[in-house]
């Protein structure tokens, strides 16, 4: 579990606050890539009562058969509508204002529909508003938190954007969205230890595209993964943590040892260098040239934890 709060973070949550009661409508960027572990809780509470587009970021770099299932997702939930883009492509954006009025519904004729923008660091949230107001507005970078306060913007189609500055949460208490976040650069580097991020991703990768990691990496066998005893119960400092690569049943160690022997991870003495192969997959994965790859789909969405019992209830009728 991951956690942090710098203190502009939880200044832009009281901003959000503050300003929601005047909004028509949010817009959440997504990263295509991991749509789940990139949407914020804390913004899902914060916005229940209004309708939300998902713009679902970096299309370009998602499977486009994951994408339609996270699409059809999204869709089916109340006041809720999505769609993928690559957030560079002005062609693309040209919908986003005539979904945000047919979200808004009734609207005074005398002013803009208030539309705000929310999503966690570096998905592309930035790239959007600039996008869609045909200018640089927004600052980008290929680092998290480059925005850090609000900016109001008004685009074409009578619609008001305000910026805000990307949000992420006190605590990530999957421990597979963390790893996921660490993985698409949407997290610090050292946030979680390098290496074991490449190690999980290694093994995700093998049993969603095998074919794709078998290509890249000039790889003749992709090993299953003998998972040690209560392997999904794997003792920690503090809560027990899932073994992640017993879960994607692949060694991912093995992989990256691998393609750190075939990448120039090699030091003196023939040593396999695991970061600089940890470096090379991050970074190629990041850069799409795994080709389009999604991490999670729907059906990797967790089920909600149980209502804790209420030892005070009164017990049912004999």
């Amino acid at each position: 579990m991951l956690g942090w709060y710098p203190g502009h973070m939880n200044k832009a949550r009281r901003q959000i606050t503050e300003a929601l009661p005047e909004i028509d409508v949010v817009i959440e960027v997504l990263d295509a890539r991991l749509p789940y572990s990139s949407g914020n809780p804390m913004l899902a509470d914060l916005t229940e009562h209004k309708p939300v587009l998902k713009i679902l970021s970096r299309a370009d770099l998602a499977d486009p058969e994951a994408t339609q299932a996270w699409i059809a997702h999204f869709d089916a939930q109340p006041d809720s509508r999505a769609i993928a883009v690559t957030t560079t492509q002005a062609r693309e954006l040209k919908q986003i204002p005539a979904l945000c009025h047919e979200l808004a519904g009734q609207v005074r004729a005398d002013r803009d529909v208030r539309v705000m923008v929310m999503g966690i660091p570096n998905v592309g949230k930035s790239t959007l508003i600039n996008g869609l107001a045909g200018r640089k507005i927004a600052k980008t970078g290929n680092e998290p938190a480059v925005t850090k306060r609000q900016q109001k913007i008004r685009i074409d189609g009578r619609v008001a954007l305000i910026d805000t500055p990307g949000v992420l949460w006190p605590k990530i208490e999957d421990q597979a969205s963390a790893y996921r976040l660490a993985a698409s650069g949407a997290i610090r580097d050292t946030a979680i230890e390098y290496v074991d991020v490449a190690i999980v991703c290694a093994a995700e990768l093998a049993r969603r595209y095998p074919e794709a990691l078998r290509e890249r990496y000039k790889l003749d066998d992709l090993p299953a993964y003998v998972a040690p005893v209560a392997a999904e119960s794997v003792d920690a400092d503090g809560p027990k943590l899932v073994d992640l690569q017993a879960r994607a049943g692949f060694d991912g160690h093995a992989i990256m040892n691998e393609i750190a022997r075939k990448r120039g991870g090699l030091k003196a003495g023939g040593v396999i260098n695991l970061h600089r192969g940890a470096e090379v997959l991050l970074h190629e994965l990041r850069d799409g040239k795994l080709g389009r790859v999604t991490l999670e789909l729907p059906t990797d969405i967790p089920a909600p934890e149980p209502a804790p019992e209420d030892d005070d209830a009164t017990p049912p009728p004999n």
